[in-house]
Parts: C-alpha cells; structure tokens; sequence
C-alpha cells in the first residue's frame, strides 16, 4: 500500500470480539490501527497476535472520557454486547452507548474523519414487523432490564444523525444482528456461546421459552466483510440492517450444536426472560443494493470453526 493511501483508523471496543478481527482485517491491509479497549469485556487475549505489528497500538481507554488522537477513520464498537455484561452496570452501559458516542462523534467532528457506529437490532425491540427494515421504528420497553442497551444504542443513533445534520459529521451506521464466531467470550451468555460450550461440557443445553423463537445467524467474517464495504461507500449514512437474513428456532440451533459436537446433551427448556424478542431476522434488501454484500458462510460452516476455536480454549 502506498503512504498516501495508508489510514490512521481507530477502533474503539478493538480487543472484542467483533473489533479484534477487525483490528486484524484493517492492518492486513496496511493500514495503520489504534486499538482502543477498557478490556471489561475483551481479553487481551484477542489481540495478542497484534501487539508488537509496528501498525498496531494498544491504548487503554474507556470512551466515557474524552479522546484526543490524530485520524482519519473512527469504528465504534466500544459497548457490552450480552445481556450478561450490559446488565453488569446498566447505568455504564448507558453511559458507554451514549457518552461513548458523543466523545468519538466530537473527535471525528474535529478531525473530519469518517466515522462508523455499530447499532444493532436491539434497536428494533420485540418486532412486530418481520422481517426488520430499516424503517421499522421498534418496540422496546424503555424501562426493561434490557433498556440499557437497545435505548442506549437508539440515543446514539439519534446523536449519530443529527452531528451529520447539524456538524456535517462523516457517518455510518450499522444495525448488526446475532453474530458469532472465533473469539467470543466463552461466558457471555449469548446463545451460540452458550449451547456451544455446554455441549462441549457434556452439559445439558438450556433453552429459555419453548425454543421456536427465532435467530439469524451471520459469521463473523462476513460481518468485517460487510463493515469494510460500508465505509468505503460515499454518501450513505445508513442505517444499514447487517446479518444473515436465513432464520433458525433456537431448537434448531441447539440441535445443530449437539449433532456437530457429537455431545450426549440433552435439551432442558427454562422460563423466557423479560423482553426476550420472540422473532430477529433483517431484511438485507438495503445491503444487498448500496454495499453488493451478502452472507457467504452458512450456519454449520460458521458454527464447526466457532466449535473448533471453543475446543482449542479449553484444550
């Protein structure tokens, strides 16, 4: 790559799970990475491989507080994504979502940078439009356990547009749906992690409700995919729904896990939690058109490279 075509791009959330592949996909192409992480939720371990990549630097930092580097592209990814850990501290979560956004839109405000916010469907509630398109205004209880998050991740959405309105802040913004893959936290409650773990345990797979809820499930590498595309478009904003429109019941999930890990598991079903959405699918119509991207990696692909890095971890 040319110097003159070499970026300075932060990541916030860069030692998660999304952010540290992208952190990896970004110096892959010779860009030049800050990976900005508070490490409440991911490990070091997720960017091990990068530290001492002279293209590589690794910044502690909580995006609460103020930021004052040079860059010519900000992705924020900085926020708990699992119920387990946004419901940790919600009023942080909250804080992360919201003070985290108007901290890195201020940045790239200053820098003129072109700047990424990965939303997500939680913004769309319990649906009662399905499949979701981005015009869906949602249905989120906004005094639930789960507010935290999906009003968080709305406000910054709100924060996102009217910078670009009122600033003409560079923007794009991403409504990502269940993604899963190498590098997840083991214990972060999520559904693949879970059932993938328990079964690898030998564990009973617990499934909340009657398990005919329904997930889609979009790799990880599609996903970074996805994300790289966007920000090389001009002038589209978004919101963008991105994830794997194929639909599964969460039965058909944990039956998947069980026959891929050969396990003895069998299903125990508990009580649905509180504001648990019964149907998640996007509509990808709005991807497919502006970014020429869909998923190319189905379920049992993504799922037998997730089982594989969940055995290495406990090896």
């Amino acid at each position: 790559m040319q110097m003159f075509e070499r970026k300075r791009i932060l990541v916030t959330g860069g030692a998660g799970f999304l952010g540290s592949h992208l952190c990896e996909r970004l110096i892959n192409q010779g860009h030049d990475v800050i990976c900005l992480d508070n490490f409440f939720t991911g490990p070091k371990d997720n960017i091990l491989h990068l530290i001492g990549n002279p293209r590589f630097e690794l910044m502690r930092h909580d995006v609460t507080f103020p930021l004052y580097v040079e860059v010519d592209e900000i992705y924020n990814l900085a926020c708990p994504a699992s119920p387990i850990h946004y419901q940790y501290d919600p009023v942080q979560t909250t804080k992360t979502s919201v003070h985290g956004a108007i901290n890195m839109l201020g940045l790239a405000k200053r820098t003129k940078a072109r700047i990424f916010q990965s939303s997500t469907s939680e913004i769309y509630g319990d649906p009662e439009v399905h499949p979701q398109t981005e015009d869906y205004r949602g249905n989120v209880n906004p005094i639930g356990p789960r507010a935290c998050y999906d009003e968080g991740k709305r406000c910054a959405e709100t924060l996102f547009f009217d910078y670009h309105r009122q600033y003409g802040v560079d923007i794009r913004v991403a409504r990502i749906f269940n993604t899963y893959g190498p590098r997840m936290h083991p214990g972060d409650g999520r559904v693949v992690s879970n059932f993938v773990m328990q079964a690898l345990r030998g564990e009973d797979i617990t499934i909340y409700g009657d398990g005919l809820q329904t997930r889609s499930f979009c790799y990880v590498d599609d996903l970074i995919d996805a994300f790289l595309r966007f920000m090389k478009t001009d002038d589209i904003t978004g919101p963008i729904n991105l994830g794997n429109p194929g639909e599964f019941t969460i039965k058909q999930l944990a039956e998947l896990v069980i026959a891929l890990t050969g396990t003895k598991s069998q299903l125990v079903f508990r009580d649905l939690p509180a504001d648990d959405p019964m149907q998640r699918c996007p509509d990808i119509s709005l991807a497919k058109a502006v970014l020429d991207w869909q998923p190319t990696i189905n379920l049992e692909q993504g799922l037998k490279a997730t089982i594989d890095y969940f055995k290495g971890l406990s090896a």
